[in-house]
Order: structure tokens, then sequence, then C-alpha cells
């Protein structure tokens, strides 16, 4: 698909690489993650140190640290995988239902990185949490074809674990290769694809309410 047939997918790709970038050059990742970034103890108003330094409003943090990658490797990854099954669910979601399941998935990531650790002053960044909701929903909606059924599961259930369990697995090993120091939020990953999952057929149904 073009950047016409899919104008947010691509926005949203192109804005992230641009400050990702931007982010990378300049040396700038650990004062861009402590202001841009999830901190879980921010949610939680727990004191994190010493105050002076500039932070962005805590509510927007969950949307911002989507612009944060740890390096080179997590952008890429990230955006290919965007591009990849984002297309493909604007197709069927259309561009604000895409915009909503995003931003969803990204909030979705927060709390469930929030509930590992409510304590913790570890930045999350990173658009891993938001696109694994849309590769929630490429999996519900598109996943039937090929998949097999194991026993009393159903063939789409079983693509959609599958799908977790391979970008899950991606992702540790993008971690273990270094993420320049970075590690990957599971919790996010996990709180991002449940909003996938449960809000990708009510998006389609909410799309086609009048056809």
């Amino acid at each position: 698909m073009t950047l016409r047939e899919a104008p947010v997918t691509w926005a949203v790709a192109i804005l992230t690489l641009v400050v990702s970038a931007a982010i990378l050059l300049t040396g700038s990742l650990e004062p861009a993650a402590g202001a841009a970034g999830f901190i879980p103890a921010r949610w939680s108003a727990t004191p994190i140190g010493p105050g002076g330094s500039f932070a962005l409003p805590v509510l927007l943090t969950p949307l911002s640290a989507t612009l944060v990658h740890g390096g080179l490797a997590h952008v890429a990854l990230n955006l290919l995988m965007l591009l990849f099954c984002g297309q493909q669910v604007e197709r069927a979601l259309g561009g604000v239902g895409t915009v909503i399941l995003y931003v969803a998935g990204a909030y979705a990531a927060a709390v469930g990185q929030w509930a590992l650790g409510p304590d913790s002053t570890v930045p999350t960044i990173g658009a891993s949490g938001a696109i694994s909701a849309i590769l929630a929903a490429y999996a519900l909606l598109y996943g039937a074809r090929g998949a097999r059924s194991v026993g009393p599961i159903p063939a789409g259930v079983v693509h959609v674990m599958w799908l977790a369990v391979a970008w899950l697995g991606i992702q540790a090993l993008v971690g273990l290769a270094g993420m320049d120091g970075w590690q990957i939020a599971i919790g996010a990953h996990i709180g991002g694809f449940v909003a996938g999952l449960a809000l990708a057929r009510p998006i389609l149904l909410w799309r086609y309410r009048k056809a």
C-alpha cells in the first residue's frame, strides 16, 4: 500500500523516525527518556529524586514515549512492523480507527508496565506497546488464513498466540543484543496486545455501523 492508501500509518512512522533519529543522532537519549518516557513512579506519585529537570505532563508520557527509542535497531524493527501490519489494519479500520487503536495501545502499554512495577523509576520508551495493539488487530482481522486449529483452540486464536510469542521473542532478542543499554518492557507489550485484541472488532463494527 502507498502513502495515499494508508496516510495515518505512514504519518506515525515518519514522525516516529524523525524524532527518534534526531534524539539518537544528537546524543540526547537519556534526557529525552527522562523527560518524555513513561515512568511508572510518576503515575504513582512516588518521589523520583530532586526536581528541577524538564518533564512532560505525566498523562502525555504514554504517547511521547512512543517517539523515543533506545537505538537504531529498536526504531527500525518497530517501524518495519508498524508499516507491515499498520497499513492493512488501516485498510480495515480506517484512519480514525487506526488512531484510536494506536493511542489506546500506547496507554494500555503504560498501564501494563505500571502494573509490573508501580514504583519503578526506569523510563519506558519506544512504540512497541502501541504497535503491539496494531499487531493484535492485524492477527484478529487477517490471522485465520493459513493457520490451523490445535484441538479445541480455533485457528484464529492459534495465529494470535503465535504472533504474540514471536513479537515478544523478537523484542527480547533486540534487548539482549544491547539496544544501547535499554531494557525491553514486557508489561507494555502485553498491555498493548491485550488492547488490540479487545478493540479491533468493536472499532471495525463502529466504522461500518451504517453499512
